[in-house]
C-alpha cells in the first residue's frame, strides 16, 4: 500500500507547479518580464515573487499576488513591495493585503485539487 504523502510534501508540489504556472503564463517563446522592473528571461531563471508573504496561506495561490520576478527584485530587493503595490493598483493591492490577514485553512484535498488544476493550466500553455 502506498504511503500517503505528508501536507509538507503536498504544499510543496503545489508552490513547484503554481510557481511553473506563474512564470510561464504570459511568456512568449518561453521568454517571461519581470513585473517590477521589467527585465526579460527565460521563465526558467525568474520567480514567482509574491506582493504579500508566502507566510499567508490565504493569499499563496492567488494569481493576482503572485508575479513573475527576477532574483533582483524578488530576493535581492526584498520583492521590491512597494513597486509591486504601484503596479497592482491601490484597490488590487488593498484587497490583497485584507485577503491576507484572513484564516484560511486549506485540506489536503483542497492541496491536491489545486495540484490538479495548475497542472491542467500548464499543459493549456
Amino acid at each position: 500500500m502506498a504511503k500517503k504523502a505528508s501536507r509538507k510534501t503536498i504544499v510543496k508540489k503545489l508552490d513547484t507547479i503554481f510557481s511553473i504556472y506563474i512564470r510561464r503564463r504570459y511568456a512568449k517563446e518561453d521568454i517571461s518580464t519581470c513585473f517590477t522592473c521589467g527585465k526579460e528571461d527565460h521563465w526558467k531563471s525568474l520567480q514567482a515573487g509574491h506582493f504579500m508573504s508566502r507566510k499567508h496561506y490565504s493569499t499563496r495561490w492567488d494569481e493576482e499576488n503572485v508575479q513573475v520576478q527576477c532574483v533582483g527584485c524578488n530576493v535581492y530587493r526584498y520583492g521590491e513591495q512597494y513597486q509591486f503595490g504601484l503596479f497592482l493598483g491601490k484597490s488590487c493591492s488593498d484587497r490583497l493585503v485584507f485577503k491576507s490577514r484572513q484564516i484560511q485553512k486549506f485540506s489536503d484535498v483542497e492541496l491536491l485539487e489545486m495540484i490538479e488544476y495548475y497542472k491542467e493550466k500548464v499543459n493549456n500553455i
